[in-house]
């Protein structure tokens, strides 16, 4: 796990070093560039050591010189893919490098090596033969890569913020991705929050070439859900069998390093099964969980009884009230882009927490978005039933009556759930989740904006997924969703980040292409079945987990942020961008319990706190043009 960033073009090795600079954090073990004068190539690293730890460094060349390599990541299956190489006569000179793996696996397939991988990565190799730089990103986008192309250079870099630090880039903010990011709560990809910097999407490699100048960007992966009739037809026992099969194997490749592995235990169904099968053939590892002392968000009890039930070596924290101001602080302070996800706070605390004893740790990512573990899928048939039923007008007057409804900060309340539910029915089924999930209503979204934008625009990218599953089931189509969007922008995004600020690797076993591959073609019945999720994993673990634990609804991983505004211990401040009338009155309406606002008085608290950032990174004008945008 490192950081990578390079250019071709106008620039220097001292502007190289700031790029790679302001990544540290993700890489404390090491660093090194790489240059091609004639070509004028830069590429940088920052290493965070896990495997191969005398031999790793990087920018890598291969053996015959004429590949060269900057790589975020870790190869799963490189010792196979060694092997198959070293038939083909590729020649190695380290002993278990998965760097030099990628260089020769690109020098025998070319862009066919990425369906080979088994891994999470963002890499970039240079040609020096063809004199073209090949980038790429995995199929799920656990490893970030951001780019940008101006007339005399081509930039790139893991985060945002280090491509800042190139005189190419301007760092004028985007509307677009600002829009979205109020909308979301997150950037969706390509976007980003920088007008002239984009995001590689997940699954998709491109190529720049040094002599032409032009860039070709190709996807060659994507998440399909498939109508498997043998899968139909199998045994439940059996499916269930299957999948611990793919899971232990998958963990048992993740706990592969040459450093101490650990296991995240937040109590819930899916960290307590990465847990459970990492125990076996173990003596012991080490877990980590944190709680809150808001009742309603705390998990530790479970995540304890777990640990008992397993015997591991378990190691717990509490998040309380009074320490919450200066850790957000803290955390926004170096968050590179807005992210509205307010987890990443106790994300970023069990990071810290567990990096402390160990430099990898597992992970329950995954699990929801495959086998429909999300609240919205419990949605899905009373929605289809409710906007048969109900006429537009008679749905407005139920609207008024709700909003009547007395707020609650508890998590996931009754009526937080039914308002976010009823609003979002009133627009095709593609958007339900987004809307439901969204910090905004489309009226408030206009008014803080200023721009007139339909729901179906904001969530342009959720319709495309939803519309390019081919199921006829909307449990598949909104995972489709989940997987395409969620995941990659926000869930992963959060947990990157969250890790790289304590240079903690995270691995997600639920990812294996291995089980993804069996997950996506599974009948829906086994992922969702009478309103509950994840049904094939409560049978696959069910030897091995305490029947609480496995019969417990899902909870998520958050933190009582509605409370923390509402007692001012959180301040989202001024709007900088957008408008602050809108954003004052929203705040009040929250303060007063007139309306549940947490949402976007999180996602404002933190652009904000990123806008504020942008003068002491990268381009000052960057912070300059923020300031420009407030507009009431």
């Amino acid at each position: 796990m490192c950081a990578i960033a390079g250019f071709q073009g106008s620039g220097s090795v001292s502007v190289l070093h700031r790029m790679t600079g302001s990544m540290a954090h993700r890489g404390p073990d090491g660093d090194g560039h790489w240059v091609d004068e004639r070509r004028m190539v830069y590429f940088g690293h920052r290493r965070l050591s896990i495997l191969d730890l005398e031999n790793g460094a990087q920018p890598m060349a291969s053996s015959c010189g004429r590949f060269v390599i900057t790589f975020n990541g870790e190869i799963y299956n490189h010792g196979e893919l060694k092997k198959e190489l070293q038939k083909a006569g590729r020649l190695f000179t380290t002993s278990h490098s998965d760097t030099e793996v990628l260089l020769n696996a690109y020098a025998e397939w070319g862009a066919d090596m990425l369906i080979r991988l088994n891994g999470m990565w963002a890499f970039a190799i240079y040609d020096r033969k063809k004199e073209e730089i090949f980038l790429a990103r995995d199929r799920f986008g656990k490893k970030p890569l951001y780019y940008a192309q101006s007339i005399d250079s081509f930039v790139f870099g893991s985060e945002l913020t280090s491509l800042t630090f190139h005189p190419a880039v301007s760092g004028n903010i985007s509307n677009l991705g600002l829009s979205k990011f109020f909308g979301y709560g997150y950037i969706p990809a390509p976007h980003t929050a920088l007008e002239d910097v984009k995001k590689l999407p997940a699954g998709h490699w491109m190529k720049f070439s040094c002599v032409s100048r032009e860039l070709e960007v190709k996807r060659y992966w994507r998440y399909r859900i498939e109508t498997c009739p043998d899968l139909e037809r199998a045994d439940d026992i059996e499916l269930a069998e299957e999948l611990a099969r793919r899971l232990r194997e998958s963990i048992a490749r993740r706990m592969v390093a040459d450093v101490p592995v650990g296991v995240f235990l937040s109590g819930g169904i899916d960290s307590s099964a990465v847990a459970a099968l990492a125990m076996q053939g173990q003596q012991s590892i080490d877990t980590f969980s944190i709680g809150f002392e808001e009742q309603s968000f705390d998990e530790s009890r479970y995540a304890s009884l777990v640990a008992d039930h397993l015997g591991t070596n378990h190691y717990s924290k509490k998040l309380h009230g009074s320490r919450v101001a200066g850790l957000s602080e803290s955390v926004l302070n170096r968050l590179d882009e807005p992210l509205g996800d307010s987890s990443l706070v106790a994300t970023s605390m069990l990071c810290e927490f567990a990096s402390e004893k160990v430099k990898v740790a597992l992970g329950g990512d995954g699990s929801d978005e495959l086998l429909c573990g999300y609240d919205p899928f419990k949605a899905l048939k009373p929605a289809k039933a409710y906007q048969t039923a109900v006429p537009g007008k008679l749905h407005d007057g139920i609207l008024a009556l709700l909003s009547k409804l007395p707020v609650s900060h508890r998590n996931m309340s009754l009526d937080f759930k039914l308002k976010r539910a009823l609003r979002g029915i009133g627009y095709q089924p593609g958007i339900w989740a987004p809307v439901w999930m969204s910090s905004m209503s489309e009226l408030d979204l206009r008014e803080f904006t200023g721009h007139s934008v339909p729901m179906e625009e904001t969530f342009s990218e959720a319709i495309e997924a939803w519309d390019s599953c081919e199921s006829e089931f909307y449990e598949d189509r909104l995972s489709q969703f989940f997987v395409d969007l969620y995941l990659q922008d926000d869930i992963l995004t959060k947990v990157d980040r969250a890790s790289m600020l304590f240079g903690l690797e995270v691995r997600a076993p639920f990812l294996d292409i291995d089980v993804v591959d069996f997950c996506r073609k599974l009948p829906v019945k086994q992922k969702f079945h009478r309103g509950v999720g994840k049904v094939i994993l409560r049978r696959a673990i069910r030897d091995f987990l305490p029947a609480e634990i496995l019969n417990r609804p899902k909870k998520g991983f958050g933190i009582p942020v509605g409370k923390w505004f509402q007692s001012e211990t959180l301040s989202p401040g001024d709007a900088r961008w957008g408008s602050p009338g809108k954003a004052k009155q929203l705040h009040h309406h929250h303060l007063e319990s007139r309306s549940d606002e947490r949402a976007f008085l999180w996602n404002l608290m933190v652009m904000n706190q990123w806008a504020g950032n942008a003068v002491l990174t990268g381009d000052q004008t960057r912070g300059e043009k923020v300031g420009e945008t407030v507009a009431d």
